[in-house]
């Protein structure tokens, strides 16, 4: 029998989707047979993950005949940018994940408008499970961003407003690995054109082609409630005008309820569209449905 089952870059806050999101833990609807925690929170991307770096896991708790869903808001706010985005996915049968994500950087240091990205998402479970198979969970995703706003992209060199990455994730629970606590690691490689995640555009002066980029994750479960843990994040050099840096995170996750998730972070994004050393913090607020 089928069952309904029902998520840093970040997000505007607006009152009407805060209310939403807090309100989806009152439901009575069922949402779904996985365990606890095993959904992941949302990446700035809209795919399930951590903050920065999709893992293999699929969002929501649907398991097998089961649909499941989240709904996301995020805000990242560093030295001299916001990054907001909302974020929501749809996970059927523990097999597919759709996604979508509005991304807007706010560019009021520069004063510049804002830029705005938006990012479609499919991941695809292609084999294992995270917590019972010996070599974890393994899954593949595609993300196709198109930049709303390409005036500021183009003048400092970016090819193209729009990309799509590609990507290959394993994730593993280790049962009490570390100080008697479960272990939740993850490794993907990204295939990838685009510079800051898209939202400065596709390819560049200095290089126009895919790179391979590395990506990890993990995080330690201090209890069932909180989670506590880093990513890292490699990233492209494609404009001679903006170098990137690579990105990295210290995160802690807290699920009181299977219908909600807190995220909290601290973010170093290095260089961001030459200004120096962008370093802050990242909230995202997600329900599962």
């Amino acid at each position: 029998m089928t069952r309904f089952s029902s998520k840093r870059g970040a997000v505007i806050f607006t009152p009407l989707l805060a209310m939403g999101v807090l309100a989806i833990p009152l439901a009575s609807a069922d949402i779904g047979s996985r365990l606890w925690a095993t959904g992941g929170v949302t990446t700035i991307e809209g795919s399930a993950g951590g903050g920065l770096v999709p893992w293999a896991l699929l969002g929501s708790y649907a398991s097998d005949e089961e649909w499941g869903g989240t709904v996301a808001i995020s805000r990242a706010e560093v030295d001299d940018y916001t990054l907001a985005v909302i974020g929501a996915s749809l996970n059927w049968n523990n097999r597919v994940e759709v996604t979508f994500a509005r991304q807007t950087l706010d560019l009021s240091s520069l004063k510049q408008d804002e830029l705005n990205q938006d990012i479609f998402g499919v991941k695809v479970r292609l084999m294992g499970d995270a917590l019972y198979s010996p070599w974890g969970q393994w899954s593949a995703g595609v993300q196709h961003k198109r930049q709303q706003d390409f005036t500021v992209p183009e003048a400092i060199g970016a090819r193209d407003n729009g990309g799509t990455d590609v990507y290959f994730a394993g994730s593993k629970l280790f049962f009490a690995a570390m100080f008697g606590r479960n272990l939740l690691v993850n490794a993907t490689v990204r295939g990838t054109r685009a510079n800051q995640g898209g939202l400065l555009g596709f390819g560049g002066d200095l290089n126009n082609n895919y790179e391979f980029m590395a990506e990890a994750g993990a995080g330690v479960f201090i209890n069932r409630q909180w989670l506590l843990g880093a990513e890292y994040r490699q990233k492209p050099d494609n404009l001679g005008l903006a170098p990137e840096d690579d990105w990295w995170d210290l995160f802690i996750a807290w699920v009181p309820d299977r219908r909600l998730a807190v995220t909290a972070a601290f973010v170093n994004l290095g260089d961001v569209a030459t200004l120096k050393d962008q370093q802050g913090v990242y909230l995202s607020l997600q329900g599962s449905f």
